[in-house]
């Protein structure tokens, strides 16, 4: 259930008391509506991490290639606190659109991958992805498990294919040196990076 405050006093107080004890790390500004977005769980943030780690090595770890495990990603380079999301994922290749304003990315990365969690509206972040350039946009949900990829084509994200345990499609980025498939594990459903070579894999 989504909760509306109109009174400036409580936006205000519940802000600072996020902010005070660090909920606030994932909250986004989508055009001025400030949103407080679902804390991710152990399971969320361990995927975040190991998939940004895969990425990484993917593109080589002394490479120029700008990878993390989130960042602040606006439409402009003033007032960017206005609008702004924080994709899990992060891939800037040199001479893309992005340009580093050092507190945010002004225009969209090469690459971002959203965790989804219960409640949260990770598709409704489609357009504005599209908007600001991002060529690719990698969707994991949990529940139930699938793997999406979306790859921008005519001013829109469009998927790609879907992998899923029951139609494990192999899906192939055309941004970083990888495809993803979503595998049975012991616990719960794995990612496979593989690197284009063959040779290197990753299980997220």
């Amino acid at each position: 259930m989504a909760l509306m405050v109109l009174d400036p006093e409580i936006e205000e107080k519940v802000k600072a008391q996020r902010e005070a004890s660090g909920l606030d790390r994932y909250d986004e500004v989508w055009e001025g509506v400030y949103m407080m977005a679902p804390l991710p769980n152990n399971e969320h943030t361990g995927i975040q991490q190991r998939l940004s780690t895969a990425l990484q090595n993917a593109v080589g770890m002394d490479s120029d290639v700008y990878v993390s495990a989130g960042a602040n990603v606006s439409d402009r380079e003033d007032g960017w606190l206005d609008n702004y999301r924080i994709p899990d994922a992060v891939v800037v290749f040199p001479g893309g659109v992005a340009r580093n304003c050092k507190t945010h990315w002004c225009g969209g990365p090469d690459f971002v991958a959203e965790v989804t969690s219960p409640g949260d509206r990770t598709r409704d972040k489609l357009d504005f992805y599209a908007g600001i350039g991002v060529r690719e946009l990698s969707v994991i949900d949990r529940q139930p498990w699938q793997l999406e990829l979306y790859r921008l084509d005519d001013g829109e994200l469009k998927l790609v294919g879907r992998s899923t345990l029951s139609d494990p499609v192999v899906l192939m980025s055309a941004v970083v040196p990888t495809s993803f498939s979503l595998v049975a594990g012991k616990a719960r459903p794995r990612i496979e990076v593989t690197h284009l070579d063959g040779v290197q894999r990753w299980l997220v």
